[in-house]
């Protein structure tokens, strides 16, 4: 079958995630396919409001193989689907400064339908990245001795 779930193992290492939401994402029939297949890659990838709805910006799904002229191009702008509350909720979470919202993974839930976990974030400096490299290698450490 494919892969269940790809994730964007970047944007902790990036970003202090703050909350998170499940959205629906409206996509083509080899979209799909592709996402199955794990090809998708979230470098530059984020969100952004444009006439109230969220859209999703810069996520590569490869061309399906399969595909004939009917074929998606692999970087263009997708709708995401979320609940009004929480569409408002993020917005007013923008406001404040210096909050972004990133895709976080990629996933299919159990009747099958694909959806995408963004995350509400704040860029982290880098003394802070430099804590997380050092808390990995610790934690790393401590399952080697365990073990």
């Amino acid at each position: 079958m494919g892969t269940k779930e790809i994730k964007n193992r970047q944007a902790y290492f990036e970003y202090f995630i703050e909350d998170k939401f499940d959205a629906g994402m409206v996509l083509l029939g080899t979209e799909v396919k592709s996402i199955r297949e794990g090809k998708v890659s979230f470098n530059d990838s984020f969100c952004l409001f444009f006439k109230d709805e969220l859209w999703l910006r810069g996520m590569y799904i490869a061309e399906y193989g399969l595909g004939t002229s009917n074929n998606h191009i692999a970087v263009h702008d997708r709708k995401l689907l979320l609940t009004k509350r929480e569409l408002k909720k993020i917005q007013n979470k923008l406001k404040d400064k210096g909050y972004t919202i990133i895709p976080l993974r990629v996933y299919f839930t159990d009747k099958n339908l694909a959806k995408i976990e963004i995350g509400l974030g704040k860029g982290k400096k880098v003394h802070d990245k430099r804590e997380t490299i050092k808390k990995k290698e610790t934690d790393r450490e401590i399952k080697r001795y365990l073990k």
